[in-house]
């Protein structure tokens, strides 16, 4: 977690919002993916590569058209603006689109040709990939402002996708429409030009777009430092940077920087994740959430995502449904019988968990600073008290502490057998209790620091 920042987990007694009573605009580079599917057995005699016998050819929208799908997928009605070509790709996207029940306006002037990306996969397994694009010129775009301004009635966010393919090179002028409305705009970003998404909402780049701007940051002070300085610049509320394995951190005017661990799952393909991951976002910001809770909402659709192949969506059952799996085990003093499940879930959802063993009789001013101390070591703290006079009232007390998420007394051997198949990631010892002293572990003191044992 970045030095300074807090963690953030979603409240998982929040509802998901009625997404349908959204209208979420979307402009951006469009773009076709389609997929040849077919087995492979042999190897070419032309040349060393292997022979794929195509059995079927899939469709589907990928960049903007992606965010879109994945909008409608949530159920909020979504309007999309982009560029194609007068061509049967440029059709054919048009109508995976409108099946889809997007809004769909496609603007195809003379010279552009619709983008389009051609996989080759066989057994699961991308082989190739083939592109097609010449890239948008400005003559393509001047219609663009025009039909912005007329798809703005009525809409509650404004999500501009950026792949770079000149369809947004002259945002400013959207992003000030918007704005004057009153409408949050959100940006998934490309290029090394950032200012042109001055003035927008939320500017969600991952890390390698972030440092493309503002430079390495070879710690994480120099990150918040740096990601604060490009938010007031470019006069945004908020940056959102995702972070790949170190999951996703939120740099938010007058508020600390926060931190969302990754959601661990099996990757199987991350083609389209961060569309995934601005239409999740784009539709919790427009719904009235915090841009916490909405960024935690996007941070588990696009672990849904991933695990799926090629450029997909994400429905409002899977999410919730992902949600469930990944709350957080209720706090306060526990049944032994329930830890396991307690950190299970506690691991899935990124948490990093902290051990601490009793007496915790009497509670004073040294024990509170131990636990204190204790709770600073991860995300989430433990209590365990073996010992056979454990007074309940003092546990519940104990249960009641800020820095405590769990308290459970259990007899001795169980603990031993519950480290052995479920061990925290961190032992902390006060040197008072009796029992475990071979287990490595670092001790925390009455003064409120921690020393290493192990």
């Amino acid at each position: 977690m970045p030095a300074g920042a807090r963690p953030v987990f979603i409240d998982m007694n929040l509802k998901l919002p009625d997404f349908a009573a959204l209208h979420i605009l979307v402009v951006g580079d469009l773009m076709l993916d389609r997929y040849w599917h077919g087995g492979t057995s042999r190897i070419s005699p032309e040349a060393p590569v292997p022979v794929v016998l195509v059995r079927n050819d899939e469709t589907r929208a990928g960049g903007a058209g992606n965010v879109a799908l994945n909008i409608a997928s949530l159920g909020a009605k979504v309007s999309l603006i982009g560029i194609a070509g007068q061509d049967e790709a440029g059709e054919v996207l048009a109508a995976s689109l409108a099946a889809a029940g997007v809004g769909c306006r496609l603007l195809t002037p003379a010279g552009a040709r619709t983008i389009t990306k051609l996989r080759v996969i066989s057994r699961h397994q991308q082989l190739i990939r083939l592109d097609f694009e010449d890239g948008f010129e400005a003559a393509h775009t001047e219609a663009l402002p025009a039909a912005f301004s007329e798809a703005l009635a009525g809409v509650d966010a404004v999500i501009l996708s950026d792949y770079a393919k000149g369809t947004l090179q002259n945002v400013q002028p959207l992003i000030r429409l918007a704005r004057e409305r009153g409408l949050p705009v959100i940006v998934d970003p490309k290029g090394r030009d950032f200012s042109r998404y001055a003035g927008a909402t939320v500017v969600k780049p991952n890390l390698s777009e972030f440092e493309a701007i503002v430079g390495a940051c070879p710690d994480d002070a120099t990150f918040i430092e740096k990601g604060a300085a490009l938010r007031e610049t470019l006069a945004l509320q908020a940056l959102v940077v995702t972070r790949s394995e170190r999951g996703v951190t939120i740099l938010e005017h007058g508020q600390p920087p926060c931190h969302l661990p990754t959601r661990a799952r099996e990757v199987f393909d991350v083609t389209g994740a961060g569309d995934t991951v601005i239409a999740a976002l784009g539709c919790g910001v427009a719904a009235g959430l915090s841009l916490h809770d909405a960024t935690a909402l996007a941070n588990v659709a696009a672990g849904i995502v991933v695990g799926k192949l090629g450029t997909a969506t994400v429905s409002t059952d899977e999410l919730r449904e992902a949600l469930q799996a990944h709350a957080p085990a209720r706090q306060g003093l526990l049944e032994s019988a329930e830890l396991p499940a307690v950190l299970a879930r506690a691991r899935a959802a990124g948490e990093r968990v902290a051990v601490l063993f009793g007496p915790f009789t009497p509670l004073d001013a040294a024990r509170l600073a131990e636990i204190e101390a204790a709770g600073a070591l991860g995300d989430r703290l433990l209590l365990i008290d073996a010992a056979d006079d454990s007074d309940v009232h003092a546990l519940r007390l104990h249960a009641a502490l800020r820095a405590v998420d769990w308290v459970v007394h259990m007899p001795a051997d169980a603990v031993e057998a519950l480290l052995g198949s479920h061990a925290p990631d961190v032992l902390a010892r006060s040197g008072r209790e009796p029992f475990f002293p071979n287990l490595p572990a670092i001790r925390v003191s009455p003064v409120g620091d921690a020393q290493d044992l192990r």
